[in-house]
This record gives C-alpha cells, sequence and structure tokens, in this order.
C-alpha cells in the first residue's frame, strides 16, 4: 500500500467540511480510509487551469473535474473579465455544454457563479456545438465564453474551455493572466455562489437558425447542390451536439438523401456504440460506414461530441469506402475554395489561409497557384483564430490542422465541423456535375502537387510518472537529436521552445517567428519532415510523419501510395522504441 504524504491528507481533509456537499464528503473520507492509490491521484495537485482552460477526469477532489473545480475556475475568469472590461457595467458571456456526463451540471454552476458577480449570462437551453458558442459570443457582443466539453477524449473527461471577445480560445496576455486569477482562488468561500437568474438567458432553436443561415451564406456552388441534391450522405454525430445541427443544415441546403446514424443520434456521454467518440479513428465510424453500404451513400460524415471536428469517408473506384484522414480532408477543401474563389473572380490579392505547423504542406503550395497568402502558427487552433484577429485588413478564405478541425470564413474563430460538413457536401455536389468522386478529385490534387502523405504517433504516459517521462523524452530529443532518420540526413532543426531554426549543413540559425512552444521539428534531405510535441490537454506526446513523392500518373496511385505507407510504418516503429 503506498504511503501518502501528511500534505495530501490534509488538502483531502479539507473536502470533509460542511463547504462541500455530503455525498462528496462521504467520498473523500471513504478514499482516506480505503483507496490510497485514488487519493494521490484525485488530490496529489490542483487541476490545472491551462492555456485552454480545465480538462481531466471527472470525480471528487483538487485533480479532478467537480462541480467544485469548476466554480474556482469560474470565478477567477469572472474577476478576469471584470478587471479587464471595468466601463462596461454589465459584461456579458455566452455559455454551450456538450453531451458529456455533467456537462449541463457543470454548465450550470458557470452560469450561476458568473451571474453572482453581475456578468450577463447567455446560457444555451440544450446541448450545443463549441463552433455555435464561439459564433454566439461575437454575435451577441459578448465579452467572453464558456464551453464544457472535453472534445474527443474518453468518456471519463469533462473540460472547460475559455474564449475571449473576438470568439476564439484565450491566447496571450489573456490566457497567462486568467491562469493568474484562477489560481488566486485557494478557497470555496472565494466563490460567489449568490446566483442572480435575472442575469441568465437562455437560448433556443431560433439562434440556431441564425447560426446555420450563416453557414449556408458560404456556399460557392448553389447551382450544383440544387442539380446533384440525390446525392447520398450518411451523417454521425457520435451521440454529441452535430445532432442538433447538421441535419437541418442539410436539409435547408437542399440535400434531399441525409441518412442518420440513429444509434449515435442519442445524447449519452457514455457513448456505448463507440471505444472512443473520435472521428480521428476508424472504429468510431463502423456504425456509419455499415449505413452507407445499405444506403447506398457516396459520402460518409462523422462529427465528434462536440461538433469542432469531421472524419469522413469516400467511395474509391471499387465502390468500397475509404477514410480520409485530416490533412487529406483540409487539402480538398483548401483546392475547392480557392479554385472556386478564383474561378468566381474573388481573389483581390489580399486574401489568405492559415495551417497549423505539424498540418501537411500541400496546403500551402495550393495556395502558391492561386496566389493566396499563407501563414503557419503553432499547434491549436486558437492561433489561427488569432491570426484572423490581427489580419483585419486581409480576408481569410479558410484553414485547418491535421486534427481534423477546419474553419472557412471568420464568423465562427474555432474549427467547425458544421460549416466543413456542409462545405464537403458542397465539393461532393461540385465533383459530381464533373461526373467525378471526392477520392477523384484528392488523386487530381496529388497529381498535380505531389503525393503527401501523413502519419501520427500518439504515446499516452498516464499519471504523475508519465508526465515526466514525456519531458525526459523532449529533454533527449533536444540534447541529444539524432543525425539521420531511415538512412536520410537531418539538415534542418526547429526548436520552437528556444525559437531556433538550425541549419545542420551550413551551421547557420534563424529566429523563430512564433510564440515559443514545447514543439521539435526535424526535417530529412529526402523532404521527410518529423513534428514531435506534448499535447497540452492530453497525457500524451505525438510525433506527426510528414512525407513527399511525385505522382506522375494517377494510374501509379496505389503503388506510390503505398510506398509512401511503408516509409511511414516505419517512422512509427522507430518512434515508438
Amino acid at each position: 500500500m503506498k504511503t501518502i504524504s501528511p500534505e495530501i491528507i490534509e488538502r483531502a481533509k479539507v473536502w470533509l467540511s460542511n463547504q462541500y456537499d455530503s455525498e462528496t464528503r462521504k467520498q473523500v473520507q471513504n478514499l482516506i480510509d480505503n483507496n490510497p492509490e485514488e487519493l494521490l491521484e484525485s488530490f496529489y495537485k490542483n487541476l490545472e487551469f491551462g492555456t485552454g482552460g480545465l480538462r481531466g477526469i471527472m470525480g471528487i477532489g483538487t485533480n479532478r473535474m467537480n462541480t467544485y473545480t469548476v466554480a474556482m475556475a469560474t470565478q477567477g475568469f469572472a474577476n478576469y473579465i471584470r478587471m479587464m472590461f471595468p466601463n462596461i457595467q454589465q459584461p456579458q458571456i455566452a455559455i454551450a455544454y456538450d453531451c458529456r456526463n455533467n456537462s449541463k451540471e457543470f454548465a450550470r454552476t458557470s452560469a450561476e457563479v458568473m451571474s453572482a458577480n453581475g456578468i450577463k449570462v447567455f446560457i444555451f437551453n440544450s446541448l450545443r456545438p463549441t463552433p455555435e458558442l464561439s459564433f454566439a459570443i461575437r454575435e451577441l457582443k459578448c465579452q467572453a465564453g464558456i464551453v464544457i466539453t472535453a472534445s474527443h477524449n474518453p468518456k471519463e473527461y469533462n473540460g472547460y474551455k475559455a474564449y475571449w471577445e473576438d470568439g476564439g480560445q484565450l491566447v496571450s496576455p489573456h490566457d497567462k493572466n486568467v491562469i493568474t486569477e484562477v489560481e488566486k482562488i485557494t478557497d470555496l468561500s472565494m466563490v460567489n455562489f449568490n446566483a442572480n437568474d435575472n442575469l441568465i438567458e437562455y437560448l433556443d432553436e431560433k439562434f440556431d437558425d441564425i447560426y446555420i443561415n450563416k453557414i449556408l451564406e458560404l456556399s460557392l456552388s448553389p447551382k450544383c447542390i440544387e442539380k446533384q441534391n440525390d446525392l447520398v450522405f450518411v451523417y454521425t454525430p457520435i451521440h454529441g451536439t452535430g445532432g442538433q445541427i447538421i441535419p437541418k443544415l442539410f436539409s435547408k441546403a437542399g440535400f434531399k438523401n441525409v441518412h442518420c446514424v440513429e444509434e449515435q443520434m442519442i445524447v449519452d456521454g457514455n457513448f456505448p456504440t463507440v471505444v472512443s467518440p473520435n472521428p480521428e479513428e476508424k472504429a468510431a465510424l463502423t456504425l456509419a460506414i455499415e449505413k452507407a453500404k445499405q444506403v447506398n451513400a457516396d459520402v460518409v460524415l462523422a462529427t465528434d461530441p462536440d461538433a469542432d471536428r469531421v472524419g469522413i469517408a469516400v467511395k474509391d473506384e471499387n465502390n468500397e469506402f475509404v477514410l480520409l484522414n485530416g490533412n487529406q480532408t483540409a487539402a480538398i477543401l483548401t483546392y475547392y475554395l480557392l479554385a472556386r474563389w478564383n474561378e468566381l473572380g474573388r481573389i483581390t490579392g489580399k486574401e489568405y489561409i492559415v495551417k497549423t505547423i505539424v498540418t501537411t504542406e500541400l496546403l500551402f503550395d495550393i495556395a502558391n497557384k492561386y496566389n493566396v497568402e499563407k501563414f503557419d502558427v503553432l499547434t491549436g487552433f486558437k492561433f489561427i483564430a488569432d491570426k484572423i484577429l490581427n489580419k483585419p485588413e486581409m480576408t481569410f478564405i479558410g484553414g485547418g490542422e491535421e486534427s481534423y478541425g477546419f474553419l472557412i470564413g471568420d464568423f465562427v474563430r474555432d474549427k467547425d465541423a458544421n460549416s466543413a460538413c456542409f462545405m464537403i457536401a458542397e465539393v461532393a455536389a461540385w465533383a459530381a456535375e464533373q461526373n467525378k468522386t471526392l477520392y477523384q478529385i484528392l488523386k487530381e490534387i496529388y497529381k498535380e502537387f505531389g503525393f503527401y502523405k501523413e502519419g501520427l504517433l500518439s504515446l499516452t504516459k498516464k499519471g504523475i510518472s508519465g508526465s515526466e517521462e514525456i519531458k525526459n523524452m523532449m529533454h533527449k530529443f533536444r540534447n541529444e537529436p539524432p543525425k539521420e532518420i531511415l538512412g536520410s540526413k537531418i539538415i534542418e532543426i526547429k526548436d520552437y521552445k528556444t525559437s531556433i531554426c538550425k541549419n545542420i549543413i551550413s551551421g547557420t540559425e534563424t529566429i523563430i517567428d512564433l510564440p515559443k512552444s514545447d514543439v521539435l521539428q526535424f526535417f530529412t534531405e529526402d523532404g521527410t519532415k518529423i513534428s514531435i510535441r506534448p499535447s497540452g490537454t492530453e497525457p500524451k506526446i505525438k510525433f506527426y510523419f510528414g512525407t513527399k513523392a511525385k505522382l506522375d500518373n494517377i494510374a501509379d496511385f496505389e503503388v506510390v501510395n503505398n510506398e509512401l505507407n511503408d516509409k511511414i510504418s516505419n517512422l512509427i516503429k522507430l518512434f515508438s522504441e
């Protein structure tokens, strides 16, 4: 049995006071008496309010997501809002929540604490997508926003994302400053729980219509939709928020054959039909693909619980469904957006796209063709939102990240699976007008710009020891970098923590003009790119692999595809050891 330090025992005993409800007190006492391992994990530290907010396993304790840790974080956030808007008598905040267990309760707690601090609250009357929350902040002229979600994490997790008045997640200096204010709330007695119900207003389906109409305004080929409105789509929200918006969105757009996976339209935070509610994982689309085969669908669409990520499957030449990764979906969307903007005469030289540093370079190749400006940002969609905020003189067309997030237009300032699903459907209609499929469009992109293939290795390292192991891995890669990878010499190393890009051949160093971040990138002689970063929201370290080859003839697709797959498999094996 583990020996627990007196400090942790004392930290836990605080939760036995009358400030906490009887059930919580009972559970804490049980941990103290019978479960030292869980006591340690639950109380060894405070759940960290990171630069994106909170995320953690639900349960009792200072290191868990519960109404008390949510309330204390909200008090700190409320204090910061008040501090930053001293001339606004009644600041406003929008709050949304997803399908996860306790999400509604955590959202209500957040609303009550905000109202108790004299802040007007707009809260959705039931679960809604994260991007709709981002839209609501700007549409309702709020100063901030909160969404309760753990995105695509396993069912035991929940989270708390904080947003600023531009509709984007917190970035510098607000992220660090909010953390400072949250850390000042050291005791539950510092939280104002005296809710003012007069300051809490509920948003209903009428607001959904405003959001849906804005998405429909993004359309670039309405006549294609009209002519191809009998295309067959299968959609699943994987028990989450997308079911509130996407069926209605597709119906309003004019698509007549949309089949939902009924078992997964049921709102359920236990996600009973999947191991993980993550559209990045093949298994999450199993039921949708089965349905697609039954109804002879053209495209399968799946959104994660808070509907900010989308996974798709498309038919190949043998009528078999092929899952596309986030880079491939982003490439198709970027190609379509820029091609249509160009055809419509809308490119003036002041337009731009954005991607994250670990996302495929293919997006930049496409932008070069159409003379559209391009920007790289750190991993995390909040940096794309920040780029939009700081480029008011230019027009944002679209942007994405490899982890299945994409944004079209700037009325939302976070990745938006709702608008992405709509635009994917429109691209399918546009392709059908040319007697092509989405898969054929992707192959044509590869033939024109080069066959890009990416892979991902994600190593989970849980608990206290896991966190330390990840730190040690980054330290070793940083201080003892490999000289070659799979026989190809490393020619450049980018260290975003030190902001130094080192050319290994010449020995010269240049400054990386991006905020500091714990990310390393290795570039090899044969064009391979390896990016290494610890996740900011999960107990993981991630390795992103990018490879490229020529595709001179579409008939050679499978051969080149297999060659690149083998290379990625070898990279994954190498970095797994």
